[in-house]
């Protein structure tokens, strides 16, 4: 049984719930929801502020991940964490305005968003409202670049699948290596979407919350 709980903008974070940069310093945020660099082109309702927020649970996991590639001179950049309800709602909206083709180009120049239903690209609930699923990607800590995946954070389409035939002998190392320490610490994948990790075992499987990002 699914459960959507609704929390007054009020109110204090989500029991369960931390804020992580509070736990893992040292983990590089750019929340892009709150921004117009995403795919709308506009920033995202219920993000108020570019604190990343995540169940503890998987902010425990998310440290080992960072601890352990830090060692090897990388780092996490995070993109995206716990999104609210009314987020996931503003995207459906936006999915069906299909004469609002600002970011095409940019984010999805191959697929027709009269589509992005049907493929999957946009739905009415995400794993990331349940608070412990993250998108991220690696850092290189000397010069602070993002390692190159191939393609971009949020492009839809087979570029941007795990498997994707197309990619470069680096860049498939480089996808091999997130994808290898994301599963030893306990997340999981989601093959069409490199950057996109939940982890096993999360703590409200059911449950998607609405808490506004502030």
């Amino acid at each position: 049984m699914l459960t959507f709980c609704f929390v007054s903008s009020f109110g204090q974070l989500q029991d369960g719930f931390v804020y992580v940069k509070e736990a893992i310093p040292s983990v590089k945020v750019d929340l892009r929801y709150f921004s117009s660099n995403n795919f709308v082109g506009d920033t995202i309702r219920g993000y108020n502020s570019d604190k990343l927020i995540l169940s503890e649970k998987a902010t425990e996991a998310l440290k080992s991940v960072q601890l352990e590639l830090n060692i090897k001179g990388l780092g996490l950049i995070v993109f995206d964490a716990y999104r609210p309800q009314r987020a996931v709602n503003h995207f459906a909206e936006w999915a069906l305005k299909l004469n609002d083709t600002l970011m095409k180009k940019q984010f999805y120049p191959s697929v027709r968003k009269s589509n992005l239903f049907e493929e999957g690209y946009i739905a009415y609930k995400s794993g990331h409202t349940r608070g412990s699923t993250v998108d991220i990607t690696l850092i290189d800590l000397k010069t602070g670049k993002e390692i190159d995946m191939g393609s971009p954070w949020d492009f839809f389409g087979v570029e941007s699948w795990i498997e994707n035939k197309r990619l470069t002998p680096k860049q498939k190392k480089n996808r091999k290596q997130l994808q290898k320490v994301m599963l030893k610490h306990n997340f999981k994948k989601y093959d069409k979407e490199w950057w996109h990790f939940t982890l096993k075992e999360e703590p409200f499987p059911d449950t998607y919350f609405d808490f506004e990002i502030k």
